[in-house]
């Protein structure tokens, strides 16, 4: 492995931890709002959380780890399963399973975009652009509710 490739696997690494962190934040600002927050709009709060941040994992890993297709294909659906249930959790349980869903399903997809993506970083960028507008987005929504 070249100094180039090291650089590019450090990077995604660093990326997909400001995700995380992302992520958490986001968590904490609903649970402050949450009884606020009509189910329609949780129902969305999950929905979008959940599938971002397992194709967002799914995406990042399998740049990281190419030939792992299995393992990483696991642990992107169960990140999509955990945030889509602990959103979702917060306001009732047809949220918790639509959030559950949409999760493992985004979960189960993400390594397979990656991997046709074949390491275009210009995709990795459009993903990331597309996970922080969501949570500019779900900010805003929360705000408004």
């Amino acid at each position: 492995m070249n100094k180039q490739e090291e650089m590019l696997i450090n990077t995604l690494g660093w990326i997909l931890y400001g995700n995380f962190l992302m992520t958490i934040l986001g968590y904490y600002y609903v649970f402050k709002h949450r009884k606020l927050i009509g189910f329609q709009l949780g129902m969305n709060i999950s929905t979008i959380v959940g599938g971002m941040g397992a194709i967002t994992s799914g995406i990042l890993l399998i740049y990281q780890y190419p030939f792992q297709f299995i393992w990483i294909t696991i642990i992107s659906a169960l990140i999509g399963i955990i945030l889509g249930t602990v959103f979702g959790g917060m306001f009732d349980y047809q949220t918790l399973l639509t959030g559950y869903g949409n999760g493992m399903m985004m979960g189960l997809m993400a390594p397979m975009i990656g991997a046709s993506a074949n390491n275009s970083l210009l995709f990795i960028g459009l993903i990331e652009v597309i996970f922080g507008i969501s949570f500019i987005l779900l900010v805003l929504a929360v705000r408004n509710s």
